[in-house]
């Protein structure tokens, strides 16, 4: 840990507040009694929520947030027509940063395609919502999906390619959201950008290593270099496939989340932010899992149970290397995560214990939208099972 990640963690230890994985939720540290601390109209809050139950704070902060919203509303001068994209944007963002049901990288998100908005429509910023009609929003969404954020003047020699089917559909729907706010304050009956259509999302399609390939892959990864990185990259890789986690949720695992007696491993997903759908899971461990896992043990022996498993945080570079001298297509972090979902459909696990494994709340339904195939030398071996005469 260098000097400024012990300076942070000393400042975090003296000071009486407790962060919690709810944005704008805070907790007194002495009594246990959780706080509210939003920033609503420029205006710091910070008020009691006379609980220390999590649940309860968490109702209570909504109602809070929503209460000084309507309070800061009224409080606004009458816009009477003349509020302008600028203004409105503000009060987006004002709103968006004190959803506490909103992970900090959905903000973040949102924050972005904002700026995308503002970049690629000059002289939005000041446009009073009243004035900004559907032809002018449809010419955008034209140019937004053909261009992308850097627009070039007709006639240059090089043309950039638009943005992807997924961020054009949500800037778009950023772009509503604000909007919508005239339609809340009276100033226009309905948003202009209501009959812009969304792009269709071709979902990628997967090209993932065989079995065959996936040792010589991960060998390839753990002798290119000198030292220990290229191991723990090695150990980073099988890890994922193993165990079928997202990158971020491999990169808080620690020690104390592997359940040996159980063969059982803990995913937690970050302190503050929790996984993405906020829920902890428990992940039986396959038997290469757990063969990995000990071996990494045992070459650490001494290290705390709250030290981390995985010494690296990715390993892209190194994977790359490794598909181009294996002649296989680029195979990205998420990527392992589909070949563990993949790999235990093809052994014959139902897809909605997968979706579990994965940590997916719909049932089964994502799972089946994406895992739903087999791989190409897979199918071939099950329909010389189909037989249409009895022999």
């Amino acid at each position: 840990m260098n000097t400024v990640e012990n300076a942070q963690e000393a400042k975090t230890q003296d000071s009486p507040w407790e962060k919690s994985s709810i944005s704008n939720l805070v907790r007194w540290k002495s009594s246990k009694i959780y706080f509210a601390r939003v920033k609503i109209g420029g205006r710091l809050i910070r008020k009691s929520l006379d609980t220390p139950l999590m649940s309860v704070a968490r109702n209570r902060l909504a109602d809070l947030i929503k209460q000084e919203r309507e309070r800061a509303e009224v409080a606004t001068p009458d816009v009477q027509g003349k509020l302008t994209f600028g203004e409105a944007v503000k009060i987006y963002l004002e709103r968006l940063d004190g959803n506490p049901d909103l992970k900090p990288s959905t903000k973040k998100y949102r924050r972005q395609c904002v700026g995308a908005i503002l970049k690629t429509w000059p002289g939005l910023e000041t446009t009073e919502l009243r004035k900004i009609t559907k032809p002018a929003c449809q010419e955008w969404a034209r140019q937004l999906r053909q261009h992308g954020t850097k627009f070039r003047p007709p006639g240059a020699k090089k043309e950039r390619k638009g943005i992807s089917s997924s961020r054009f559909n949500n800037t778009v729907t950023t772009l509503r959201q604000v909007l919508k706010l005239g339609v809340e304050m009276g100033i226009v009956v309905i948003t202009p950008v209501r009959d812009i259509k969304r792009a269709r999302e071709i979902p990628k399609e997967l090209t993932l290593p065989s079995r065959a390939h996936f040792p010589e892959f991960v060998r390839l990864i753990e002798t290119s270099g000198a030292g220990g990185k290229a191991k723990n990259c090695a150990n980073l890789v099988r890890f994922l496939a193993f165990s079928g986690c997202r990158i971020g949720e491999a990169q808080t695992v620690r020690w104390r989340d592997i359940d040996w007696d159980r063969e059982e491993l803990v995913v937690r997903g970050d302190a503050l932010t929790g996984t993405k759908n906020w829920e902890i899971r428990r992940v039986p461990m396959i038997p290469e899992l757990k063969t990995l896992l000990s071996s990494m043990r045992q070459t650490r022996p001494d290290e705390a149970p709250d030290a981390k498993v995985l010494q690296v945080r990715e390993c892209q570079k190194s994977m790359d290397r490794a598909a181009v001298l294996l002649g296989i297509p680029r195979i990205t972090h998420h990527d392992l995560r589909h070949l563990f979902a993949t790999t235990a459909i093809e052994s014959g696990i139902d897809i909605p214990t997968v979706s579990r494994l994965l940590g997916h709340k719909d049932g089964g339904v994502l799972a089946m939208k994406t895992y739903g195939h087999l791989r190409q030398e897979h199918a071939k071996a099950a329909v010389q099972k189909i037989k249409f005469c009895a022999s």
